[in-house]
């Protein structure tokens, strides 16, 4: 075992890997050679790829959970909702590629799991089933980290590709008709304006499930 190498820097030096360089140069040979260490050497305390992005995870989702135990209870389960979609947001976009480091992976700690327990709690105290608020919590979960994934690539091309969304150039494109695409692509986009429509919408159908 490497000396000096714990799961905590190996983790604190992927993300810093993937604020420099983005998701597909995040490997195991590019963080050792970061940690100064042969690839071998981190095998002691991730196996794999997918075991590194377990734990990078992990580390994201125990800041989440750590925000969403501030939150007291009263507000009510679309509030707190809400609030658990933006602060998940808020923290995949403290990384580049965020939220594409928590697809598919799974959990390290059992204690950032555990955290779910009160949140159902919450949720089926205000008439949910536990099926529907596991499904409440899945919904807007898989919401953000769509929306969060085509907002950092959309940023990222931007910055690499100035120009590439061109409303001009898209509506030449386009050439004649198309009338109302072109309109609603000249419509002002401030993306954090488009969240907050876009989880309103999934709370509002959550809100008819619940009221059916």
């Amino acid at each position: 075992m490497a000396k000096g190498i714990n799961k905590e820097r190996i983790v604190a030096a992927a993300l810093e890997l993937l604020d420099e360089k983005g998701m597909d140069a995040l490997t195991v040979r590019a963080l050792a050679a970061r940690l100064d260490v042969q690839a071998p050497a981190l095998y002691w305390h991730v196996r794999n790829k997918q075991e590194l992005l377990d734990e990078m995870s992990t580390f994201v989702m125990r800041r989440v959970t750590d925000a969403l135990s501030k939150i007291p209870p009263g507000a009510g389960w679309r509030a707190n909702l809400a609030d658990y979609g933006r602060i998940l947001r808020m923290e995949y976009l403290r990384h580049r590629d965020g939220a594409r480091i928590f697809s598919g992976t799974r959990f390290s700690d059992p204690d950032v799991v555990k955290a779910k327990e009160a949140w159902l709690a919450r949720f089926m105290a205000a008439g949910f089933t536990l099926v529907d608020a596991d499904d409440a919590i899945d919904v807007v979960t898989a919401f953000v980290v769509g929306f969060v994934i085509e907002e950092q690539e959309r940023v990222q091309s931007e910055e690499t590709a100035p120009g590439r969304y061109s409303t001009a150039g898209r509506d030449a494109w386009l050439g004649e008709g198309a009338d109302l695409i072109k309109a609603v692509g000249r419509l002002p986009d401030d993306r954090h304006a488009r969240f907050e429509r876009h989880l309103d919408i999934v709370l509002d159908g959550l809100a008819a499930r619940l009221h059916r």
